[in-house]
């Protein structure tokens, strides 16, 4: 490594309306960092491309390969000693580059020289956390979450632990989860690369789970702090709840294909789906606009479209 390079590249993957991530980039270039930066946005073939901003390195992808395609895009333009990737709808609190660049050195030491993955406290602009580190995927993690009864008990601590939330990722703590959500994610550019980067098989969901385990599997550390906070709005990605839940669906599937049991997820989901008929059955008496027919065709088909991806 020469005694020139950048400190840090950050990477931001774009697609869509530009006015988030212009806002972030001005985030960016407002603070005054001891480190020394780099910004890549990646343009992930947008139909609204990304204008040319001064002092931002603009690659451009000639077809869309989703959120891990366009980040690995995105990190063979930067030339830092570390990447950090950005979500677009980000708001930064003072001093954040620079925290984070100082915390990623310390934990780097920490850990020996096997690098290491780091990920801030994560907020929604209302202030609720957005439970940054979570265990790996489990078939009973998803089969949880599928249940409709327990999404009244989404707001309790029980619903987080059920669905693999690490509990012990809250403000001011320090932990080291399985795997920490792609929204804000750092870690040494070299490392990024010697594992391959993200797989794009993975269209959108899960290549940040997926790239954690194979960097799990050669020790290294994924590590929370919370005591460095940013805001993510969220659902920026897709306004198509349908849309995104397809693609959160065959993500998992996908996942389950390299490290675990699809056939078992497929069964699971499929039950789930059952019990919820005859759920919906019950709240149909009250509330006649629900369609318990309909949904269990939908949640059916969903599972088929994800399984039948596989093969």
């Amino acid at each position: 490594m020469g005694e020139n390079m950048t400190d840090l590249s950050v990477v931001i993957p774009f697609y869509g309306d530009p006015a988030d991530t212009l806002n972030l980039v001005n985030q960016i270039q407002a603070q005054e960092a001891l480190a020394s930066v780099q910004i890549v946005v990646s343009d992930d073939a947008s139909p609204q491309p990304f204008p040319e901003v001064g002092g931002v390195t603009t690659v451009r992808r000639a077809t869309n390969g989703g959120f891990g395609a366009n980040v690995n895009t995105g990190v063979a333009a930067a030339e830092g000693k570390w990447i950090l990737i950005l979500n677009s709808d980000l708001t930064l609190s003072s001093g954040f580059i620079d925290d984070m660049y100082k915390a990623a050195e310390a934990e780097y030491a920490l850990a020996g020289g096997k690098g290491v993955v780091l990920a801030p406290h994560i907020v929604g602009h209302e202030g609720d956390s957005q439970w940054v580190g979570r265990a790996f995927p489990r078939v009973r993690h998803h089969a949880w979450e599928w249940f409709t009864p327990a999404a009244r008990l989404r707001p309790t601590r029980f619903w987080h632990h059920m669905v693999g939330h690490n509990l012990a990722c809250i403000a001011d703590n320090r932990a080291e989860p399985d795997w920490l959500m792609g929204a804000c994610l750092m870690m040494p550019r070299s490392l990024y690369n010697e594992v391959g980067g993200m797989d794009e098989s993975f269209f959108m969901n899960s290549e940040e789970v997926d790239i954690q385990y194979r960097l799990m599997l050669q020790g290294v550390p994924r590590v929370f702090r919370g005591d460095i906070t940013v805001a993510h709005e969220g659902g920026g990605s897709s306004g198509d709840t349908a849309r995104r839940r397809q693609w959160v669906t065959n993500s998992r599937f996908l996942y389950e294909k390299k490290w675990g049991h699809p056939q078992k997820l497929r069964v699971a989901l499929t039950a789930v789906t059952h019990v919820n008929y005859l759920f919906n059955q019950v709240r149909r008496v009250r509330n006649s606009a629900v369609k318990p027919r309909e949904v269990r065709q939908t949640e059916l088909s969903t599972i088929q479209t994800a399984f039948q991806q596989l093969s």
